[in-house]
């Protein structure tokens, strides 16, 4: 008898806990993920932008994007499927500032064996610097495998190792792009 009444106290305290939210929390499965770069770039903000600006030329100027197959141009809207050396992935425009100089973009369709992530959202700026112009490209992204316990391949570690690198390639090709005379 005794027994069966600590159980049901202790299962009341618990949820007493639970319903109060002071609870302790179990596992929540992954957390936003960030990947941030800037270079500076010895041409002019203008010359820069023009190549930023053109949401279908990042196959110009990022070398580990194959081809890109864009509709609805470069405005709001619009989507570009990038083909990279282990797969599609499909982003979408969600704003161009031109006057900024900064667009912004997400993931729509992923390819975890081309980039392991389930989801991001990007923005790429182009600011004046000196002589020159200054670029950041920012991301905020999951993980591939959103469980608790991923694969080593599908972690945080391999997204953002593999959204630096996507990044730092894509800076690196637009400064050789942009600075070609």
């Amino acid at each position: 008898m005794l027994h069966r009444l600590a159980r049901t106290v202790s299962l009341a305290v618990s949820l007493g806990l639970v319903a109060a939210g002071l609870a302790p929390l179990a596992a929540h499965g992954p957390t936003p993920q960030r990947a941030e770069e800037t270079i500076m770039i010895a041409a002019s903000p203008d010359q820069v932008w023009k190549l930023v600006g053109d949401f279908g030329s990042i196959g110009e100027w990022n070398p580990l994007v194959k081809k890109v197959t864009l509709t609805g141009g470069s405005t709001a809207g619009a989507e570009r499927v990038l083909t990279l050396a282990k797969g599609e992935i499909t982003e979408g425009l969600d704003e161009v500032d031109a006057p900024a100089r900064r667009v912004s973009y997400r993931l729509l369709k992923e390819n975890t064996e081309a980039i392991p992530v389930s989801f991001y959202t990007a923005t790429i700026e182009v600011t004046p610097a000196g002589t020159g112009s200054a670029v950041r490209w920012d991301a905020r992204f999951y993980r591939a495998d959103t469980t608790n316990e991923p694969p080593e391949e599908l972690n945080d570690d391999a997204a953002i190792a593999a959204m630096t690198d996507f990044i730092r390639q894509g800076l690196e090709g637009l400064k050789a792009k942009a600075t070609v005379k």
